[in-house]
């Protein structure tokens, strides 16, 4: 991963809206949760929360299927498993034994 990536990922998540966006996508696991859903556990306005969605879509963290009517996001756990990756890829190499 490189660098300019992770920082992206980073910063979308460094907001509050953004961050319970994703752990509400987070503890739903693979069936995800309708937008409806969110607005209302978050208590925002639709297009407030539209937007922070679309900034988590733009760097991977976040995929969006429409089925029929609902329009359902997903945590995308690679990208997440690869974001950990990197912050933990060189944990400790420079520790002294």
């Amino acid at each position: 991963m490189k660098l300019e990536l992770a920082a992206s990922q980073l910063a979308e998540l460094g907001h509050v809206t953004r961050l319970g966006v994703y752990r509400i996508l987070v503890k739903a696991g693979s069936g995800g949760q309708p937008v409806s859903s969110l607005q209302e556990q978050l208590q925002v306005p639709g297009s407030t929360l539209s937007h922070h969605i679309n900034k988590l879509v733009q760097v991977g963290l976040v995929k969006q299927v429409r089925e029929g009517r609902v329009l359902r996001c997903f945590a995308q756990f690679d990208k997440l498993d690869r974001l950990i990756d990197f912050l933990l890829e060189e944990c400790c190499s420079q520790q002294s034994d």
